[in-house]
């Protein structure tokens, strides 16, 4: 009796109790972990400057040419590979955009940085693939050579630009998000970042996600690149399109896609993304 008793004990044990679900051995379904993921993220704190989504799938980053940037911009290219009315604009902008007195990191940059030429700067510092173009440029107080697509690390201390700007590069690189992450880490508190592009590029050195796109993708691409690195501004999307360009329906057809490859009747249309390091961090 006595053992029999110590048995239903240990039975009554080894059962659930009355009111609680029953036990389940089931593996969770990839949609709750999926969202216990997404609720977990949301409750830890996010660090300035990190990146904490990528934009770009792989195939999004390659390029119909792989070989080196380096050796692809080997030979110099003293041109201006936008418009007049382009770059009028992009001076506007920086002359509103740039105070006097700053100090200015100009990424991917050639032998003109169109900055307003009557505005003096404490320091302008050029980056480039190619250093024949970079010495020809006379608003340079220093400039050095590295190629982004390999190595996105500069060799710059932190919070020491007040204005970090990219024009008509920003398609030729592959790992937009680390770059981000490193303009923002330059910049100080309330410096500006300011991408300006247009419809050109050398197509074979583009990615894919930028040469299969459209002028609106494209924006896209851009104002997602900043909101991939935490404590960005929202970015502040310009365009200022020719009045004469031509109304080119966004399709996927050969016809259309030939049509965008050509300079508009007006000229080449403005877009810039615009965002600054939030002063306080997020």
């Amino acid at each position: 009796m006595a053992a029999l008793t110590l048995r239903s004990s240990m039975l009554l044990l080894l059962l659930p109790p009355s009111n609680s679900s029953p036990i389940s051995h089931r593996s969770p379904s990839p949609a709750s972990c999926c969202i216990h993921t997404t609720q977990l993220r949301s409750q830890l704190p996010s660090k300035s400057g990190h990146i904490h989504r990528l934009v770009l799938s792989n195939p999004g980053r390659t390029k119909l040419n792989p070989s080196s940037d380096r050796s692809f911009y080997a030979f110099p290219r003293l041109v201006k590979h936008v418009d007049e009315g382009f770059l009028d604009n992009l001076t506007s902008l920086y002359r509103e955009r740039i105070p006097p007195d700053a100090e200015i990191l100009d990424l991917m940059s050639s032998w003109v940085s169109h900055l307003p030429p009557e505005v003096k700067y404490k320091r302008v510092v050029g980056h480039g693939l190619n250093a024949i173009e970079l010495s020809r440029n006379p608003r340079l107080d220093y400039f050095f050579v590295k190629d982004l697509n390999e190595e996105q690390k500069l060799e710059l201390a932190d919070c020491s630009f007040d204005a970090v700007l990219c024009t008509v590069s920003v398609q030729y690189l592959e790992q937009p998000e680390r770059v981000f992450s490193e303009i923002y880490r330059v910049l100080r508190p309330g410096g500006v970042c300011i991408v300006s592009f247009s419809n050109r590029m050398f197509y074979e050195k583009a990615i894919a996600a930028w040469r299969d796109g459209s002028a609106y993708s494209r924006t896209q691409l851009v104002v997602q690149y900043f909101l991939a690195v935490s404590g960005f501004t929202q970015p502040e999307v310009v365009k200022k399109l020719p009045a004469a360009d031509l109304q080119i329906p966004e399709s996927n057809s050969l016809i259309s896609w030939l049509l965008r490859l050509l300079p508009s009747a007006g000229g080449d249309p403005f877009y810039a993304a615009i965002a600054y390091r939030n002063y306080k961090p997020t």
